[in-house]
């Protein structure tokens, strides 16, 4: 198993926490703080192409 590195939290209101994470095989790493062990895992270029689209409004819908 790879390591992950995790970023600091990205943090709402309350507990409303997620962490991105990377590792050295180049996959990147989305969790809730707290609970690094159940996470969703992908490529970097997956995580690079949804952050993508959230800075281009496309996840506004849901805030």
């Amino acid at each position: 198993m790879n390591h992950i590195t995790w970023e600091d939290a990205f943090c709402g209101e309350g507990n409303n926490c997620f962490r991105i994470g990377v590792d050295n095989a180049g996959y990147a790493y989305i969790t809730v703080s707290g609970a690094e062990g159940h996470y969703v895992r992908d490529t970097h270029d997956a995580l690079r192409a949804l952050i993508h689209e959230i800075k281009a409004g496309k996840a506004d819908h849901l805030l």
